[in-house]
């Protein structure tokens, strides 16, 4: 491969409390209330970590996210505060909400299969007979999820979020409203691109009882986007979708017979395959923000990165 790829960082910052290493990230609490995100270039697909990272995805992501949460402080409050590395995203501490908020405007992806299976009903919402893969629904749909730090997200209802305490029923109104505001601001911003936003994933924590977003927004790791040239015919004709999101990833994995199933065998990543993905990473943040990916210089980037957040987290302490 002519690009590095950095799998972990395992940091000791100038008033480090804490450490979590997540399935792409490496999570680190600094001072009083600041949390770190250093975005690594590992991949993960049916909730498994593959065993290459891609060069750049980490930088991509967050590069990507950034703009995101820019684009829609106006609709909510978000945890960033600034972006001290291409890798690196500074922000507020705040405390997580236990789901996830998963809005669908296609039957795609998780969705599709589920309903190809014979189910229904996702998430407690009823879906009518006779739909097919890739069709759009007449109002986006609201599936959320609980979040697994290890193992499977798991489908949730808004009667079985409630009902069990998760989260209470005056901030679930809020995170229902915000999220249908959000997806529509995504998907304005797509349409300018050429893209549908097909579905995505929201997460929110509190910050001093105010709802805040947190987490990435709108990237190709949360969300999934068609081309929007093409979608009709291939619709039509009942074609695939082109499409720049993860899915290719997990499409890619299904044919070589993984899905993440007890007694699955993780398929070899060659060379081959690590430089596809990448350039598909690249070619999503081109279309999705309209600008050129810059190639950050990787030389010594463990200590690249090390020497920003020190910079950055200095005035902090």
């Amino acid at each position: 491969m002519k690009y590095e790829a950095f799998n972990e960082t395992n940091f000791k910052f100038k008033g480090q409390s804490g450490f979590m290493k997540g399935k792409v990230r490496d999570v680190y609490e600094v001072g009083e209330d600041k949390i770190l995100f250093v975005v690594s270039d590992r991949i993960s697909a049916f909730d498994h970590v593959l065993p290459r990272p891609i060069p750049y995805k980490g930088e991509i992501l967050n590069l990507i996210a950034a703009k995101a949460l820019k684009l829609t402080e106006d609709i909510v409050p978000n945890w960033l505060e600034e972006v001290p590395d291409p890798a690196v995203s500074l922000g507020k501490r705040c405390k997580p909400f236990p789901v996830e908020m998963v809005i669908r405007g296609y039957l795609v992806g998780h969705a599709w299969r589920e309903y190809k299976s014979g189910k229904r009903s996702i998430c407690g919402i009823p879906l009518a007979e006779g739909l097919v893969e890739n069709q759009k629904f007449s109002k986006p749909i609201l599936t959320p999820t609980s979040k697994a730090v290890d193992g499977h997200d798991e489908d949730l209802s808004r009667d079985e979020i409630l009902e069990s305490g998760l989260v209470s029923e005056k901030h679930y109104k809020q995170l229902e409203e915000i999220t249908h505001k959000l997806f529509e601001r995504g998907s304005e911003i797509a349409d300018k691109q050429g893209l549908i936003l097909v579905d995505t994933k929201y997460e929110f924590g509190l910050y001093y009882d105010e709802v805040y977003l947190i987490d990435e927004v709108h990237t190709p790791d949360s969300s999934r986007y068609f081309y929007a040239k093409g979608y009709e015919e291939n619709f039509a004709k009942g074609m695939k979708q082109k499409q720049l999101s993860k899915e290719f990833i997990r499409e890619w994995l299904m044919e070589q017979g993984f899905q993440g199933r007890e007694g699955d065998v993780m398929p070899d990543i060659n060379d081959d395959v690590v430089e596809m993905v990448m350039n598909r990473y690249i070619e999503l943040y081109e279309k999705v923000t309209a600008e050129k990916f810059n190639f950050s210089d990787r030389t010594n980037v463990i200590s690249r990165i090390e020497n920003n957040v020190n910079q950055a987290i200095e005035k902090y302490l």
